[in-house]
């Protein structure tokens, strides 16, 4: 009968303690929108010179050659282009 007792006491104290912490974590007090000004990237390519997709102006995968800005499809397309970027450049 004692154990039970103690173990209660135990287990009541271990659920107080747990219930008592604070998080660690301090959150924003209001959600504020922030200001980003996204530009609209002009590519030297109208097409991916690997697989003659379209490319678009919001597109991700990009590598710069000579001074110009090529766009892709895929990480898969740009990296074929870095490997002889000369070859499809020209395109």
């Amino acid at each position: 009968m004692k154990s039970k007792i103690l173990l209660t006491a135990f287990l009541s104290v271990s659920l107080l303690a747990c219930a008592q912490e604070t998080p660690k974590v301090k959150h924003k007090k209001k959600n504020t929108p922030t200001k980003t000004i996204a530009q609209k990237v002009k590519f030297a390519n109208s097409v991916d010179p690997i697989c003659n997709m379209p490319t678009e102006a919001d597109m991700k995968d990009t590598a710069v050659y000579k001074g110009k800005t090529y766009g892709f499809c895929s990480a898969y397309c740009k990296d074929e282009f870095k490997k002889n970027p000369e070859k499809y450049a020209q395109k």
